[in-house]
């Protein structure tokens, strides 16, 4: 039986988490990818079958909540958001959590203000070994309440390993994202490290490993991603790939694979296994899933998309990726950024911005509207009801939600 979290009751939806129980009711096994059809009439909602809090979300949810009913009388801390949703992270402000650092890293609130006796969270990303001897110092621990997701600890491990085995350690990230800078820490405590944020940087770094480019190039497209010390003439001989967790898993065994082939064209197949580590099993099964369910939610086709998540969210914004490529896509936060069946607010991935978008949900009286729904893996069920429940405002003559959903109960 998979493990059961207990969560707070406002992050369950009336909507969403009858329809994610009634799909594992019928298919445990996670075979069937095909969304869910929630049909209202003038405007029917195709759900990806996989979305929203994962384990390590609602592990990293649930030991926070336990360290605010544990602590009532103690100062509570957290090293910077617990997971990247706002909803989140603001009702554990409102509980009384103070953050100590924003999620670049950047203090929020000095150490010397910890005392020994504080909880100091530490957020489901992880954090650097850098911070953990800083706090240690100050006599605070970090085990009582640390919510690090199982999947990132894995990455660690693995790179530990392999480290060990000397290869050096390839991460496939967002160098200043709190997850990758975790890892990078942990990993250069036993291997040298380098950073590409994509294939395009793969390629770069077969250049490299392929001697089609020297050191200058790589100093000079991978400053500030290499472990200090870093030599590419030695350490590009012996490597092995993992990832941020909330990469596209398809361009991290891509990734792989291409470092793997220049591997294989420099030093023969024969001497693969002593030049190219094996590490398919760091990917986040989560993240994949999530993935593949909204590519099958893509191929099943539909008006528009919404995809809900914090804006910070990697994991989400690949979502996005995705999606945008097949129809217009719209990412939201929250129901709050559906000003008007005519306005919407959203992120634009590209520009990093927020902005309003005219004209965006285009209805025709004669046939139903369908919008393609899913959610970052940091995003509350309770979030998708509220916008779902908006849009169905907007629409005359719908039907109601009871009778939707009862071929789901």
């Amino acid at each position: 039986m998979p493990r059961t979290f207990n969560l707070p009751h406002f992050y369950h939806s009336p909507i969403i988490s009858v329809v994610k129980q009634a799909r594992r009711d019928t298919d445990a096994r996670k075979r069937d990818l095909a969304p869910t059809l929630l049909d209202f009439g003038p405007v029917r909602f195709k759900i990806a079958r996989h979305f929203g809090f994962c384990y390590g979300v609602e592990n990293a949810i649930e030991i926070a909540y336990q360290a605010l009913a544990e602590n009532p009388n103690k100062r509570i801390f957290l090293l910077s958001e617990i997971i990247h949703n706002p909803r989140v992270n603001e009702n554990l402000r409102q509980r009384g959590v103070q953050f100590l650092m924003d999620t670049a890293g950047t203090p929020l609130l000095p150490f010397d203000i910890l005392m020994p006796n504080d909880v100091v969270i530490v957020p489901a990303f992880g954090t650097t070994l850098e911070i953990e001897k800083a706090l240690k110092a100050r006599g605070v621990t970090l085990t009582a309440y640390n919510t690090t997701c199982p999947f990132v600890e894995k990455v660690w491990r693995r790179s530990e390993e392999i480290g060990k085995q000397d290869y050096t350690v390839v991460i496939h990230g967002k160098r200043y994202h709190e997850e990758t800078r975790a890892t990078f820490s942990h990993a250069q405590a036993s291997a040298p490290v380098v950073v590409v944020r994509d294939l395009a940087e793969a390629h770069d770094l077969a250049k490299v490993i392929s001697g089609e480019a020297d050191t200058e190039f790589f100093f000079e497209k991978f400053a500030d991603r290499f472990s200090p010390g870093f030599d590419p003439i030695v350490h590009l001989k012996r490597i092995g790939v993992v990832n941020q967790t909330t990469m596209l898993a398809t361009e991290t065994e891509a990734i792989a694979n291409l470092l793997q082939e220049t591997i294989r064209t420099v030093y023969g197949e024969a001497e693969m296994s002593l030049h190219f580590a094996d590490t398919r099993d760091t990917l986040c099964y989560a993240t994949k899933e999530n993935q593949d369910a909204t590519l099958a939610l893509i191929a099943d086709s539909g008006d528009i998309a919404v995809v809900v998540g914090g804006y910070n969210s990697s994991n989400t914004s690949h979502l996005v990726e995705l999606c945008e490529q097949h129809l217009p896509t719209y990412f939201i936060r929250d129901a709050d950024e559906l000003l008007s069946p005519t306005r919407i607010r959203h992120l634009e991935l590209e520009t990093k911005q927020v902005q309003t978008t005219e004209d965006w949900l285009l209805t025709d009286p004669k046939t139903p509207t369908d919008i393609v729904l899913t959610a970052g893996a940091s995003c509350p069920d309770v979030l998708l009801d509220e916008v779902l429940q908006k849009i169905v405002g907007w629409f005359p003559e719908t039907r109601s939600v009871e009778e939707v959903l009862e071929p789901f109960l």
